[in-house]
């Protein structure tokens, strides 16, 4: 009996973000997994911002915003 219940701890410890997402879409019914597209309108100058870095760093500009949200958070 201890070793299962020794067991199901290990799993739920590793496992727990599969848990979370699994729980998250019987609640929603929406996979947090994956893109979505947005509109979102931003100024001239900070398209051309993006453009400039997307250039130098050759990744797209979505790629160059979830970096940047994603550090700020």
């Amino acid at each position: 009996m201890q070793l299962n219940k020794k067991l199901h701890n290990k799993i739920m410890k590793e496992g727990k973000y599969v848990f979370e997402i699994l729980e998250n879409y019987d609640r929603t019914r929406e996979w947090p997994i994956g893109r979505k597209r947005i509109d979102i309108t931003l100024s001239k100058r900070l398209i051309n911002k993006l453009k400039s870095i997307r250039e130098k760093t050759r990744k797209s500009i979505s790629e160059i915003i979830e970096e940047a949200i994603s550090k700020s958070i």
